[in-house]
């Protein structure tokens, strides 16, 4: 492709050498850099791309772009000057991949909570009615049923619109990808049509990136204000961030909510461990999914299908089928009648909806113990909100390790302690081995009784002082129902 084909629609502000150079590949990773490609210099959180062009250069790089123009260039290459490497990586990988988002329909989902839940169900929803779809998520990317693991919420826009074009290739004709805040501040969705956005809600998480929680809520009511005339936007409005993040939107405004009024109403009639029934705007359904926040979720769903066209009788049978994504809400069983349940509740806002969840449905004679942690190398200051939640709403807390990355998970549980009030401390134990921690947990419960393992959900791993290693909790509280019997 042509390198001037590659910058259309890009704010340039200077170019040094031939627009009409043919470009073979593009990348932001001098590692990757091979001969007759374009690198792109852009300043991460960690290092900067400007410090690389060098030997991107010695590698065969023929086009540089960047913030900032080197002294010394090299004749045989070309340098574009930009005032936004990051935003012209995102238009120009769209544009190398022939922007392949406009060659389908792509939802994008964002929020604190629920997003992967809406993006998988979409995706199943659309998928069990005979459409080709594609997924980008947290657990897993998917191009019509061929699984691709994921390794961020959102990925970078060369590996996005890589997967975008497979998907186009592939005769995908809808797309359901999370978009997380950090992609939204770092451009990463910058070139990418959207033809529809879905708002969950926003609670205290990612400071230790975004600092305030105005950043927070702007770089999420970002992605809304860049949506087209053409585009849906569906808000929630219970959360008292729903109304702002729609008021600069050029999309089409729509709204659900289960305790204000809107486009797509819900009302909860009954709710069980095994599902619950929900009202849609005057239509009763049963649904699988347990809980609120589920109901929520759901009724985004809803209002998502609606907007691309789905039929609304097929819709109400087809949302019956569903059933969570993988690490939410997940339940196991004991021989002798414990309740295991497995979440990624990872802020204070997820740990509390799953916990008032359990409790609403809960008989109450049983004992609820709950079993949760903290990244390390995270937001520190949800931690000791995190062991308050927990006690608050449980009969018995196991403070532990989530992923202490490179801190010492004993400090993170210390720093989550300081959330507990003098009077709950006798509910609380500390045990920073996970896997004990969940063993004492099966140990501690008797029939009946309901067991939160909260945190991980789908991760298979548990990272410590840099290194992954396998975990999976859904599998350790299982070998620990076994060793129990």
């Amino acid at each position: 492709m042509k390198l001037k084909d590659i910058l259309v629609n890009c704010n340039l502000l200077e170019i040094v050498g031939n627009k009409e150079l043919d470009i073979l590949d593009i990348t932001f990773d001098s590692r990757k850099v091979k001969p007759g490609t374009l690198f792109f210099a852009v300043k991460g959180t960690q290092v900067d791309g400007h410090d690389y062009i060098d030997k991107a250069i010695e590698q065969g790089a023929t086009v540089i772009v960047g913030e900032k123009m080197p002294r010394k260039k090299v004749d045989s290459v070309t340098y574009v000057k930009v005032d936004n490497s990051a935003y012209v990586l995102g238009v120009g990988a769209s544009n190398f991949f022939g922007n392949p988002s406009e060659k389908l329909r792509l939802v994008g989902v964002t929020g604190t909570n629920g997003k992967t839940t809406i993006a998988t169900l979409l995706y199943r929803l659309f998928t069990d009615a005979g459409y080709n779809c594609g997924l980008l998520s947290t657990i897993e990317n998917i191009i019509k049923r061929e699984v691709i693991p994921s390794t961020h919420t959102t990925p970078d826009p060369i590996e996005l619109n890589t997967l975008l074009q497979q998907m186009v290739e592939n005769g995908c004709e809808y797309a359901f990808m999370e978009v997380s805040s950090h992609s939204v501040a770092q451009d990463r969705i910058a070139g990418l049509h959207f033809a529809g956005g879905i708002f969950t809600n926003l609670t205290h998480d990612h400071l230790d990136y975004h600092k305030t929680m105005a950043n927070y809520r702007n770089a999420k009511k970002k992605f809304f204000d860049n949506l087209p005339q053409n585009a849906f936007a569906i808000t929630n409005l219970d959360d008292k961030n729903g109304a702002f993040m729609l008021q600069n939107t050029k999309a089409k405004k729509l709204s659900y909510a289960l305790k204000h009024d809107a486009d797509f109403k819900g009302i909860i009639m009954e709710s069980h461990f095994d599902g619950m029934l929900l009202k849609v705007n005057g239509t009763e359904v049963f649904t699988q999914l347990v809980g609120g926040f589920n109901a929520s979720n759901l009724l985004a769903i809803y209002g998502a299908a609606t907007a691309l066209g789905f039929n609304k009788e097929e819709l109400l049978v087809e949302i019956s089928k569903l059933r969570g994504a993988n690490g939410r809400f997940d339940m196991l069983h004991s021989e002798n009648g414990i309740v295991g349940i497995v979440d990624y509740a990872h802020t204070p806002d997820a740990l509390e909806n799953v916990l008032v969840t359990i409790n609403e449905v809960r008989c109450h004679k049983e004992t609820l113990i709950t079993v949760v942690g903290c990244g390390g190398n995270r937001d520190t200051t949800k931690r000791p909100e995190m062991a308050a939640v927990a006690v608050k709403l449980s009969d018995k807390v196991i403070l532990t390790s989530d992923n202490p990355r490179n801190e010492d998970p004993d400090e993170i549980i210390r720093q989550m302690k300081a959330g507990i009030a003098e009077e709950d401390k006798h509910k609380v134990l500390s045990i920073s081995n996970r896997r004990e921690a969940i063993r004492t947990a099966v140990a501690l419960a008797k029939k009946g009784d309901i067991i939160l393992l909260a945190g991980k959900g789908h991760e298979n791993y548990q990272e410590i002082n840099g290194v992954k290693n396998h975990f999976d909790d859904k599998e350790v509280l299982s070998e620990a129902f076994k060793e129990a019997n």
